[in-house]
C-alpha cells in the first residue's frame, strides 16, 4: 500500500481531498467563484469580450470551467484555447478545427475560412460560439488584434461570437496601452477574481474534505488561520497547503491536522 493510499485510509477519504477533477456542479460556491461564473455567463449571452483577471491560482480557469459547462450544448458552441504560444495562424486554424472544418494553409485564406465558419454556426445551426482563452498575457500583439478583428466581421451590427479572455493582472496594464486602444475600447465586461474572505477558508475546506468522504471536523480552526493567512486566500495555495499539511499530520500520527501540521506545511511549501 503506498503512503497516499495509507493516507486515505487512516482519515477515511474515498479519494485525495484538494485535487482538480472535481465536477463543475460540486465546486464551492464562495463569493469571488459566483460573481466570476455570472459575469462570464452574461458576456456568454451577450456574445461580448470580456477580460476576467486575477493572480495564479485565484480560480479563473475554474469559474470558466463552471460557466461554459452550465450551457446547452444543443445551442451553445465552446472553443477553448489554453495554449498562448501557437500564434495567430495557430488560433485560427484551432477555431476552424473546432467548428469542423479543415484549417487551410495560409493566414490569408484562414481568417476568412474561421469568420465563415463562425457565421455559419449562428446562421445555419442556430448555436452561438464562445471562445475562452486562458493564460492571454502571454498572447502576442498579432493574436490579440486577429481576435479583435475576427470579433468585428459583423461590423459591429452583431457579434459573430462571445470571447472569455482569461489573464493574469499585468493584462489589465497591457490593455491600456495604445497599441490595444481598438481592442480595449470593444471589451464588454472586466472583472478580477479575488481569493477566498477569511470566513470562507474552512467552509471551503470543508468542502472539500465532504467530497471525499469526511463531513466531520478535521482541521482545527488554528490550523485554517494559518493556511488562509499563507494563502492569502488563493484557492489553489489553500489546496496545496491543506494537502502538505495532511501529510504531516498523517507522519504525527494526528486523528487531526492541527497548527502545527499546519505550520511544517508552511515550511515545507515555502522552503527554498
Amino acid at each position: 500500500m503506498t503512503t497516499i493510499d495509507s493516507l486515505q485510509s487512516a482519515y477515511g477519504f474515498t479519494k485525495m481531498p484538494f485535487g482538480r477533477d472535481i465536477a463543475p456542479q460540486a465546486l464551492n460556491q464562495h463569493r469571488a467563484h459566483q460573481e466570476a461564473v455570472a459575469r462570464i455567463a452574461w458576456c456568454v449571452s451577450e456574445q461580448a469580450i470580456g477580460v476576467v483577471t486575477g493572480e495564479c491560482g485565484s480560480g479563473k480557469t475554474v469559474a470558466a470551467r463552471a460557466a461554459l459547462s452550465a450551457l446547452d450544448a444543443s445551442r451553445h458552441t465552446v472553443i477553448y484555447l489554453g495554449t498562448p504560444g501557437v500564434g495567430l495562424r495557430g488560433t485560427y486554424a484551432t477555431i476552424v478545427a473546432s467548428l469542423g472544418g479543415v484549417p487551410r494553409f495560409h493566414c490569408s485564406s484562414l481568417i476568412p475560412q474561421a469568420a465563415d465558419l463562425l457565421a455559419q454556426e449562428a446562421e445555419e445551426r442556430g448555436k452561438k460560439v464562445t471562445l475562452c482563452l486562458d493564460e492571454v498575457q502571454l498572447l502576442d500583439a498579432d493574436t490579440l488584434e486577429g481576435l479583435r478583428c475576427l470579433q468585428n466581421a459583423g461590423m459591429d451590427a452583431q457579434h459573430p461570437f462571445g470571447c472569455i479572455l482569461l489573464a493574469q493582472p499585468m493584462f489589465r496594464r497591457r490593455l491600456r496601452l495604445g497599441a490595444y486602444t481598438a481592442l480595449d475600447q470593444r471589451v464588454g465586461l472586466r472583472y478580477v477574481v479575488g481569493g477566498l474572505e477569511a470566513t470562507e477558508c474552512g467552509p471551503y475546506v470543508a468542502h472539500h474534505l465532504k467530497l471525499c468522504g469526511r463531513a466531520d471536523t478535521l482541521f482545527s480552526d488554528d490550523a485554517i488561520a494559518l493556511i488562509y493567512q499563507v494563502a492569502r486566500g488563493l484557492p489553489r495555495a489553500v489546496n496545496n497547503l491543506a494537502t502538505q499539511a495532511l501529510v504531516a499530520a498523517y507522519a504525527s500520527k494526528k486523528a487531526i491536522v492541527d497548527e502545527s501540521a499546519a505550520r511544517a506545511a508552511v515550511a515545507e511549501v515555502t522552503a527554498e
